[in-house]
């Protein structure tokens, strides 16, 4: 995640900071277009994490810091002459949900059958922090899909800002017959995201280990992705600013991309992380 970096500013409180269901319908955003025209990184590759549109991003940071004010950016380092504007800090603010306990009720899009709804839920759950996921009969807060394409998740407290007719995950084709192996690697990994945590391979540490002409050439050639498309889901590095980074950058977290040793520029690839691990764990129950 940034899972691995901590936060430079300290809570605001302690006190249950109340989570709404939904914002205001005139508040969401209208994104079918643009989740019809968004393209999926392949399966080996892990996931994306869709962007919400520029004009919600100020009504989308105001969300997440009145929910948890942690997410709040610092801005009392490399800030420019007079100040951040307000559309900088909006990109800088983070969307973790907070250390007070609060579930999340969790619906499918899909007709899914009771065992398959419980097995996703399990490995929802497996962070084992503050926060819970449940299944409702109603429309969740998290909405998952498998028939969309690809893995994917909003981060954090944006969901609640997508439509309630849209989805706000998606587990392309996940069934009883998935192995274990994938649940742990996939559902965790975006479950992850669903609370907060953007992808590890975007520490400055790994991503400047990728040669850049051959990560573009290669995520073109094997995935399709246009260079914009690379440059924004592997070669742009989380924004300093917000994050104080663990000693280790670790390429071992389960949101760490595995990335082939031929585009980096020693050779070596960055591992990626199968499941959970203790780093990860630690973190989310910090935040």
């Amino acid at each position: 995640p940034q899972s691995h970096t901590q936060s430079k500013r300290q809570s605001g409180g302690n006190g249950h900071v109340a989570v709404p269901d939904f914002v205001p319908k005139a508040d969401q955003v209208d994104i079918d277009e643009e989740l019809e025209s968004v393209t999926s990184p392949a399966e080996e590759v892990g996931c994306f994490i869709p962007a919400l549109p520029s004009r919600l991003l100020e009504k989308a940071a105001e969300l997440a810091a009145r929910i948890n004010p942690v997410n709040a950016p610092n801005t009392q380092f490399a800030m420019p002459e007079g100040g951040p504007m307000v559309a900088e800090l909006a990109v800088l603010t983070s969307k973790y949900w907070g250390r007070q306990r609060r579930t999340l009720s969790v619906s499918f899009v899909e007709t899914t059958p009771n065992d398959l709804k419980q097995r996703i839920l399990s490995h929802m759950n497996a962070w084992s922090i503050g926060v819970r996921f449940a299944l409702t009969n109603g429309v969740g807060q998290v909405r998952i899909s498998r028939a969309g394409q690809g893995y994917w998740s909003y981060l954090g407290t944006d969901v609640l800002l997508i439509p309630q007719n849209r989805p706000t995950m998606n587990l392309q084709g996940f069934s009883m017959s998935t192995s274990e192996a994938e649940y742990r690697r996939v559902v965790r990994h975006e479950t992850g995201h669903t609370l907060g945590f953007p992808h590890e391979h975007l520490r400055r540490a790994l991503v400047n280990r990728l040669d850049v002409a051959k990560t573009i050439a290669y995520f073109r050639d094997t995935y399709g992705w246009s260079e914009a498309q690379t440059r924004s889901n592997v070669l742009t590095p989380l924004e300093e600013r917000t994050i104080m980074a663990s000693a280790i950058t670790d390429q071992d977290s389960v949101m760490c991309y595995h990335l082939p040793g031929r585009i980096t520029t020693n050779g070596q690839p960055i591992r990626g992380g199968p499941d959970i691990n203790a780093i990860d764990r630690a973190f989310a129950r910090s935040i």
